[in-house]
């Protein structure tokens, strides 16, 4: 499985890219954040999905790991194929697609093409406790300095399972402590989430 390729940009247009490795280019589909975050740039690393299918071996690309994740659980839902959830991805930032599903914002969801009032409300309604685990939304792009918010979360609960906390305590604890303090390190996090639990 492909985690990321980071590479020259050979080719950058709004509905694909094409990374140069190694002599080698790989081309992905993107959404229009992603054609966003890395225009006008010499190189990019873009957060990989594979799709395997008979008929065809497709790569899509993401300029963030929240970005990704947001396709995969995107495509989860029934009825979202690719297209779909990249059109979605287009529409939204990945801070604004959580903040919409978390607040059953169904209106908002519904401004993307394509998607009715049945879509957007399936997919709010699957995909709106998974958000709430994923824990704050705001600061986890890759373009940020230090380590993104998301990316803190996701250490900080590691740890503490690994240490023998509950998965569900530990995200639920780490999580009230970033909306607390959202700029806080993992490590403070993590001490201070072994003290709460």
């Amino acid at each position: 499985m492909i985690d990321y390729i980071r590479g020259e940009i050979a080719e950058l247009v709004p509905a694909y890219a094409v990374l140069e490795t190694h002599g080698v280019g790989y081309r992905m589909q993107i959404s229009l954040y992603t054609y966003s975050a890395i225009q006008g740039r010499k190189e990019a690393r873009l957060y990989v999905f594979e799709s395997i299918r008979e008929d065809a071996y497709l790569l899509f690309g993401f300029a963030s790991r929240q970005e990704r994740e947001l396709f995969e659980m995107l495509l989860s839902v029934s009825g979202v194929g690719a297209a779909t959830a990249l059109t979605i991805l287009s529409s939204f930032s990945p801070e604004e697609l959580s903040r919409v599903i978390r607040n059953e914002e169904v209106s908002l969801l519904k401004t993307a093409k394509g998607i009715g009032q049945k879509t957007a409300q399936r997919i709010i309604v699957d995909l709106k406790d998974k958000m709430l685990r994923l824990g704050p939304a705001e600061g986890r792009s890759a373009a940020g300095g230090g380590m993104a918010r998301g990316e803190v979360y996701d250490e900080a609960v590691q740890a503490l399972t690994m240490l023998g906390f509950a998965a569900a305590a530990a995200q639920k604890v780490v999580h009230a402590l970033l909306q607390e303090r959202p700029e806080a390190p993992v490590e403070q996090v993590i001490k201070e989430a072994l003290k709460r639990l």
